[in-house]
């Protein structure tokens, strides 16, 4: 992909660019050797949607840890997270720069430095397609998307779910997307995305409160 072109996109693709090498995944095997494939997946996929259809809201710390192929050391950002149905999502960095980025149906708001944008996802093709795995992930509906295929392992207190983008577009920016859930509730409790130029983030998800009252102005454009 052409960097200047990349350079252009917004910083949103922060929350998504990441890389596995091609060991990676053995790499996760050999640090979490308990992950073992899960024997009945039609079960999980139908307890996945079932639970996390019962998730109307979270509300979230995270901590970014971004590695970049040119860099040795990890650029380190935290943040808060909300999400309430039926598509509403709010990521605000913190530190050590300040930057939200919110969608609410088929628009999404960037603002940076003072500067705010307000997107039309549906006019764009990608904006669309990363703000349904956005969505997608949190709902609990990503392993029905037909533009992944996956596979699925688990461990006594996770579940680690493994998706490769099928669409070309999508290939294009992700290699692999890693979902660690947790298996008590089903939520959440870290993504990892793939790019194929060479970076890694992974974002982790701390101190949740599943389905409390989240003010609709949270999401507000």
């Amino acid at each position: 992909m052409n960097w200047s072109r990349r350079k252009r996109m917004p910083r949103m693709f922060v929350i998504f660019a990441a890389i596995v090498l091609p060991s990676f995944f053995l790499q996760i095997f050999a640090q979490n050797p308990e992950f073992r494939p899960v024997n009945d997946l039609s079960a999980f996929k139908k307890k996945f949607t079932t639970e996390s259809a019962k998730v109307q809201s979270i509300t979230s710390d995270f901590i970014q840890e971004k590695t970049l192929a040119a860099l040795t050391e990890k650029i380190t950002s935290t943040g808060r997270f909300w999400f309430k149905r039926n598509n509403r999502v709010r990521i605000e960095y913190q530190k050590p720069f300040t930057y939200l980025m919110i969608m609410n149906g088929d628009k999404m708001s960037v603002r940076d430095n003072e500067k705010e944008n307000t997107i039309e996802v549906k006019s764009n093709r990608l904006f669309r397609q990363v703000n349904r795995i956005m969505i997608d992930c949190v709902q609990g509906t990503i392993l029905d998307s037909k533009d992944f295929t996956s596979k699925v392992f688990e461990n006594d207190h996770l579940y680690l779910l493994e998706m490769t983008p099928t669409a070309k577009s999508l290939r294009e920016f992700f290699q692999t997307i890693l979902l660690i859930v947790e298996k008590k509730d089903y939520s959440v409790k870290s993504i990892e995305m793939n790019e194929p130029a060479g970076d890694k983030t992974i974002i982790s998800f701390k101190n949740k409160r599943l389905n409390e009252q989240v003010a609709d102005t949270v999401f507000a454009l």
